[in-house]
Parts: C-alpha cells; sequence; structure tokens
C-alpha cells in the first residue's frame, strides 16, 4: 500500500538548513550532501536524525545509504548513478522506504521494478541546481507519469516554486521538492512558510 507523504519536499545540504526548517512545520525534508569527509557526513547525518525525531518529521538521507542504515534511518533517496553501487538487498533488509529519480522511460522502468516508495521526475522546468542533460519535462509528462505510477507517490523536482507548485500538484504530483527557491530566498523562513500554505 502507498505512503501517504507531505506534499511540500524542501531538499537541504546541512542540517543548518533543517534547524531552520523543521521548528516552522515542515514535516519531510531531504538531506542531500555531496562532499564531505566521512567522520563530517555520518556527524550531519546523525544529528539530521535527531533533529527530525524531535520535531515529528521525516528525514530522507539522499545517497549515503551504509550511513543510512547505520544510523538508522528511515527513508531513502537514490539517483540513477547510485542505484548502480547501492546494496539494494541489503538496503530493503534493513527496512528502509525508498524513493528514486527519473528522467526518462528506462529510468521509470527501472524506478518501478523496485517497488519504490516514492518516484520522482525532474528537472519539471529549467533548473539552476546543477547541469542536466535532461530538457524540462513539462505538466504534461509529469501527467503521464503519474499515469503510469499510479498509487506510488510522484514527487515534482527541479525549477519548481512557491507560485509553480499549485500546477505541479494538480498535473498530478503528489508531492513536490523544493531546493534554490527557498535557500537563495532573501528571507527563506518566509518562503517556506508560503510553501506550507501553498502546499496545505
Amino acid at each position: 500500500m502507498a505512503v501517504t507523504l507531505p506534499r511540500f519536499y524542501p531538499i537541504f545540504d546541512s542540517v543548518d538548513w533543517l534547524e531552520r526548517a523543521l521548528p516552522l512545520g515542515v514535516r519531510l525534508v531531504q538531506l542531500r550532501i555531496k562532499e564531505r569527509a566521512p567522520d563530517r557526513l555520518r556527524a550531519e547525518i546523525r544529528a539530521g536524525l535527531a533533529l527530525a525525531r524531535r520535531h515529528g518529521a521525516t528525514l530522507v538521507v539522499n545517497d549515503h545509504w551504509q550511513l543510512a542504515i547505520d544510523e538508522g534511518a528511515a527513508w531513502l533517496h537514490l539517483g540513477q548513478e547510485d542505484l548502480d553501487t547501492a546494496d539494494l538487498p541489503a538496503i530493503r533488509r534493513a527496512g528502509l522506504k525508498l524513493g528514486v529519480s527519473t528522467h526518462d522511460d528506462a529510468e521509470l522502468e527501472r524506478a518501478l521494478a523496485l517497488a519504490p516508495d516514492y518516484v520522482a521526475l525532474g528537472p519539471v522546468w529549467p533548473t539552476i541546481l546543477k547541469q542536466m542533460p535532461w530538457a524540462p519535462q513539462g505538466l504534461d509528462r509529469l501527467a503521464e507519469w503519474k499515469r503510469r505510477v499510479g498509487d506510488v507517490p510522484l514527487c515534482a523536482i527541479g525549477g519548481i516554486t512557491v507560485e509553480r507548485a499549485p500546477q505541479a500538484l494538480a498535473a498530478g504530483a503528489d508531492l513536490v521538492a523544493a531546493v534554490t527557491d527557498i535557500t537563495l530566498n532573501s528571507d527563506p523562513e518566509a518562503r517556506m512558510r508560503a510553501w506550507l500554505e501553498a502546499c496545505g
């Protein structure tokens, strides 16, 4: 049976951001840390999980599946490259729920074969977060993906703002991920409150 997830899903690269987001009422958040010394990485994930538990929130660990298992995380997110190296049987034995990034038909088929707990599609709009080999997917593709994934929650990511979020949700997204719309805003707390209201 598919899980029901909060519709607002911010993604941050440090516990400092979690300390700002969780007291506002954010209940689902991803910690995506790409380059950090192993000890520092473990400390950040451990602190993030403790903080999320304290606020009754769900923390999704990006990429670092072994640390997620070691530190008792409940959720993991893997990109397509991560799937090549992750020990998926170990992840499942540990009981982690799994989100998977997708960008095209082949990646969607690969993701669905894993019985994921959510599927992410992106970038829906142009994004400045990272260089993408894919053109923006658009709302029609989002609606098509939702028809194909059925009850599996669908996360829209890439170029999403507070103003665009209702369009993504109306097209079929179950949740919407935000990164730079928050982190580059002059008042991130106010922006997150606006997100919570838009996705309420």
